[in-house]
């Protein structure tokens, strides 16, 4: 089918720092030097809302969702990962996959919530080859 794409999006019309992607959606790590890890898939068609998908692109997404966060458990050892999904700003389906540790900047609040401490500790670091290495290993 005709990809879908609104100009207006910055979803659509950005690529950011894509790290792995499949012909349907693409994942992305976010700059955040407080939360290491943290990473988006995003679908590359314009669409507001899970249900606007065919159930098999649906299950498309979640297992690229499920292989990141497995690929990000292995990676950085979370003591949590938190899995958002929004769009209420921008409204383009997209997951937030976000690793968590007790004494991060936010926890035990979301990391949209109010920083509960002055600093984070530094956290391993994990190159993009490596991230996504892992990614297509737990792809399924």
């Amino acid at each position: 089918g005709r990809m879908l794409s609104n100009p207006d999006c910055e979803l659509c019309t950005h690529r950011g720092a894509v790290i792995w992607e499949t012909d349907r959606c693409r994942v992305i790590r976010v700059d955040d030097p407080l939360l290491p890890g943290f990473c988006r898939v995003i679908w590359t068609a314009h669409v507001r809302e899970m249900t606007d998908l065919a159930a098999n692109d649906r299950d498309h997404l979640m297992r690229v969702v499920w292989a990141l966060e497995a690929a990000l458990r292995a990676c950085y050892q979370p003591d949590k990962i938190n899995l958002a999904s929004f769009g209420n700003v921008v409204p383009h389906l997209h997951w937030h996959v976000i690793p968590r540790w007790t004494d991060d900047a936010f926890f035990p609040e979301p990391i949209w919530g109010k920083r509960q401490r002055d600093d984070s500790p530094q956290r391993h670091q994990v190159s993009d080859q490596d991230l996504a290495a892992r990614i297509q290993a737990m792809y399924r």
